[in-house]
């Protein structure tokens, strides 16, 4: 069993401490410029509570293993700082895993801060890890152009990185009939990608410096 938590909200629809997150939840997802942290004692979150360090608690939110939220809707006119000694928080981190190459292939989406699964697409057939990461960027723009969000993505793929730029895929894997769902994938990104302009930062995750990307699958 998880150890109990307690979530302070700062900003919010309602502020106050919350026993679980999904209230916590209800009164931050959404909510822009919402500030909330997790404690793992009452006295600790009604301390931070009482003391109104607001600053505190979004300093503290930088860093990944925080309370669960949802990657905030920004607004347009909001500018983010990309330059940064730690990722960016408010951000969401894609990464995929190839058992073989080709080979069984599946890539993800995670909230950068806190590790929560916000997409997951998987196992297809016959698939490089290329391609996967490749997918999850685009998945993951997709996915923030529904919310109005203008958050970054990171990924720790620079070929993935630069075939979004290019608008197509580079790849020497062949289409068969055990990959023809993810080929049926591909098509239908690279066709996003030339009919959709996004907003979203494509960042590079600093593996040396931050470790393993929070949506990597842990399969090395």
């Amino acid at each position: 069993m998880s150890p109990k938590k307690y979530y302070v909200v700062w900003k919010g629809r309602k502020t106050g401490i919350f026993t679980n997150w999904e209230e916590c939840k209800k009164q931050v997802n959404g909510f822009a410029g919402a500030r909330y942290k997790s404690f793992k004692s009452r006295a600790e979150a009604e301390q931070a509570f009482s003391s109104n360090s607001e600053q505190e608690g979004a300093n503290l939110e930088q860093k990944p293993g925080s309370a669960k939220r949802s990657p905030s809707k920004s607004p347009s006119n909001k500018k983010i700082a990309l330059s940064s000694s730690e990722p960016i928080a408010d951000s969401i981190a894609v990464d995929a895993s190839c058992l073989g190459n080709p080979g069984d292939l599946e890539y993800r989406g995670v909230d950068t801060a806190t590790g929560e699964v916000l997409f997951q697409v998987g196992p297809l057939s016959r698939g490089t890890n290329n391609i996967g990461e490749f997918l999850a960027i685009v998945h993951a723009l997709g996915y923030l152009k529904k919310l109005d969000s203008l958050i970054p993505v990171y990924s720790d793929s620079k070929v993935a990185m630069l075939w979004v730029k290019q608008k197509k895929i580079r790849t020497t894997l062949k289409q068969t009939p055990a990959n023809a769902e993810l080929f049926e994938l591909i098509d239908r990104a690279t066709s996003w990608l030339q009919n959709n302009d996004y907003p979203n930062p494509i960042l590079k995750w600093d593996t040396k410096v931050w470790g393993e990307i929070p949506a990597d699958f842990g399969r090395k």
